[in-house]
């Protein structure tokens, strides 16, 4: 008798096959590398680019952030190189590692605990300067 099958498991390991055979260089597709080709923006260039630049009596670049970091917190465990990469351009910014930590901890209010934890766990991860699997970068 076989062990039943998730069907969960079952249907993203044919997505899997599916992609590998539509491209083979998934096998090798990493998205930390990914993540580590996007430099950090300049703090001028980011308040140019989406700060006071825009509208010079709206929000800067930090608040600006802030908010993106609030958003990608409610998406949960979708959005992990979009917050790392957010919580880095915050740091660039200005924002203290207390103003981050804070507007993570507002979202358990609205996204629940586990989607808050995952949050600060990837924003501590930056800002203790250090891989998802603990090491130094």
């Amino acid at each position: 008798m076989s062990d039943p099958v998730n069907p969960f498991e079952q249907m993203m390991r044919q997505a899997q096959d599916m992609m590998k055979s539509m491209n083979p260089a998934m096998d090798a597709f990493s998205p930390k590398a990914f993540e580590a080709m996007w430099q950090t923006m300049p703090k001028d260039i980011m308040e140019m680019m989406f700060g006071k630049g825009l509208n010079p009596d709206g929000l800067d670049a930090k608040t600006r952030l802030l908010l993106t970091l609030a958003g990608l917190t409610m998406q949960g465990a979708q959005a992990d190189t979009a917050v790392r990469l957010t919580v880095r351009h915050l740091l660039e910014a200005g924002a203290t590692k207390a103003e981050i930590a804070e507007t993570i901890a507002t979202m358990a209010m609205f996204a629940g605990a586990p989607a808050m934890t995952r949050a600060m766990d990837l924003a501590q991860g930056v800002m203790d300067g250090q891989t998802e699997e603990g090491k130094d970068t």
